[in-house]
């Protein structure tokens, strides 16, 4: 489903801001009736394009102050085992993203902890035992720019 409607676009990009608005207070912002508007939801939510509906928590109040953006790059042995590397990071919770990477590196992931010292836990006693890495390189977030969930839907 990529041909959106005018409707469809102001209707995500309000769920993008607020999910926890009633159908009725987005088919108002969106000059529809809410059962319209109500199907269109439905609809984006069946075709994939809404996928799920989340509070975001601000990792800071729950104790999680550091950010790493660490880049793995596997062994050749270790590219063998795609699978097993990814299913691996998938369990670990730390990690709130990770992507597959062309060129030098093979992986960037997104981490969390409470600080330093849990990373280097993290690092020495999970990430760096997977089988197959070869090099991680990890660069600690500072401060934060810009942080959105939002697609820029036009």
């Amino acid at each position: 489903m990529t041909m959106l409607d005018e409707y469809e676009r102001k209707i995500l990009r309000i769920l993008q801001e607020d999910a926890s608005l009633s159908t009725a207070a987005i088919a108002e912002q969106v000059s529809l009736s809410p059962s319209p508007c109500w199907r269109r939801i439905d609809r984006l939510e069946k075709a994939g394009v809404i996928k799920k509906k989340v509070a975001i928590v601000d990792r800071r109040a729950v104790g999680l102050d550091t950010q790493i953006f660490a880049q793995v790059t596997l062994t050749a042995h270790g590219r063998a085992n795609l699978d097993e590397f990814t299913e691996a990071i998938r369990g670990f919770d730390e990690v709130l993203e990770c992507f597959v990477l062309m060129g030098p590196v093979d992986f960037l992931l997104r981490i969390v902890a409470e600080d330093g010292y849990a990373y280097e836990r993290f690092f020495f006693e999970k990430l760096s035992q997977l089988p197959g890495v070869r090099e991680i390189n990890s660069t600690v977030a500072l401060s934060e720019i810009k942080s959105t969930t939002s697609l820029p839907i036009r």
